[in-house]
């Protein structure tokens, strides 16, 4: 049986983080700069950024990352939090680590005040969205966005 433990992304990881940032970068097929990998990783080491990063290892091997950041809900006059960005190596699907990774971000939040996590995916994300589909309500709600 497979062993995953979830913890605080840490300075060591910069490796194994960078290279399953591409991973995931290519899956979405965002190209992502050196000096944008190198600004997402000073946020995920500054305490004082609101953007907070764990690793899922895998029996000894980081093989998953999710990136979190707190704000405040408007809907409910308390803190809320937005999972930015999770992947899994595809070589360890199946495995519980995105399971893992959430509950690790559900405890985080609910140790920091609580509150709504919120995420999106790829409409065609099957994989994840039946592993999401387990763990959270899917909502009806439409994304735009607006770029410069």
């Amino acid at each position: 049986m497979s062993n995953i433990s979830v913890r605080p992304i840490e300075a060591r990881d910069e490796s194994a983080w960078r290279d399953l940032w591409a991973q995931y970068g290519a899956f979405y097929k965002a190209d992502f700069t050196e000096p944008q990998t190198a600004t997402v990783w000073r946020w995920l080491l500054d305490q004082e950024h609101s953007t907070n990063g764990w690793v899922a290892e895998l029996d000894g091997r980081v093989v998953g990352f999710a990136l979190m950041r707190s704000h405040s809900d408007t809907f409910t006059g308390g803190p809320a939090w937005f999972l930015d960005d999770l992947f899994t190596d595809p070589s360890a699907r199946g495995h519980g680590v995105a399971t893992a990774l959430i509950t690790a971000l559900r405890s985080h939040a609910d140790a920091n005040g609580g509150g709504t996590i919120s995420w999106i995916t790829g409409d065609d994300n099957s994989t994840a969205q039946s592993v999401y589909n387990k763990l959270a309500t899917r909502r009806p709600w439409v994304t735009y966005e607006m770029s410069h």
